[in-house]
């Protein structure tokens, strides 16, 4: 499938989300002036359910061009091997690379396919979280350390941090069809990405691993989850 037709197919699923929902976007602080233009790496925390393609009903048209023309995710092997959910995730962008759950060599060959020009997008909990808050196996949802993999071979560039608001009321995992005309909303964080490492010192290895890792998930639980809680949460519009 070409970009033309990747984006189309973007640009359909954002009209769409704005007929049937009321998205919202907002900023931990101001909006920066030029907000989703040249970012490197997209990374979508609060993962609630395969809905979050609805994040494109407030995602610019030139964003929509990066992903369909230059984007590169990696997805669970058994997520892109299903007949609908699958062929809409290989839709979306050029370079779906299916991973299993181990760090083995499907691994190695998606950070391979990260180019100088490539849009990286991840999902860096690997999981969903259920209604109760916790994954499918009951454990707490974590962030994967493959994250910073991907941000020590990026090296520079914007990061552009989602924070999903949940889309349980939406459809959580599990139910068939999903409930229309509902709120949904996710707020955006821009860092660059050499100050973000920067930010962490001299701390390589694991102990780097543990420190992004603890700062992602609570950057995700001080900004994501407001419609799955009761509490708003104090964000900049």
């Amino acid at each position: 499938m070409t970009a033309v037709l990747r984006y189309l197919f973007l640009v359909g699923t954002k009209l769409l989300g704005r007929a049937f929902f009321s998205p919202r976007a907002r900023w931990v602080g101001a909006r920066p002036r030029d907000a989703f233009r040249d970012v490197r790496l997209l990374v979508i925390l609060n993962h609630t359910s395969l809905y979050e393609l609805l994040m494109t009903s407030v995602t610019p048209s030139p964003a929509l061009w990066a992903l369909a023309s230059r984007g590169v995710f990696p997805g669970a092997a058994n997520t892109l091997e299903r007949p609908l959910v699958g062929r809409i995730y290989r839709v979306i962008a050029p370079n779906a690379v299916p991973i299993t759950r181990s760090r083995d060599e499907t691994w190695q060959l998606f950070l391979d396919s990260i180019k100088p020009e490539s849009f990286v997008m991840i999902l860096p909990e690997g999981r969903m979280k259920r209604p109760g808050g916790f994954d499918k196996d009951g454990q707490p949802m974590r962030v994967r350390p493959g994250i910073v993999d991907i941000l020590l071979r990026l090296g520079h560039g914007k990061m552009l941090l989602s924070y999903s608001g949940g889309l349980h009321h939406v459809q959580a995992p599990g139910e068939r069809l999903p409930r229309l005309f509902q709120p949904i909303e996710w707020t955006f964080e821009e860092i660059e990405i050499s100050d973000y490492l920067a930010g962490f010192g001299a701390l390589t290895g694991e102990a780097l691993r543990d420190a992004v890792i603890a700062d992602l998930q609570r950057r995700r639980d001080t900004w994501g989850g407001a419609l799955d809680t009761c509490c708003p949460r104090p964000v900049t519009p």
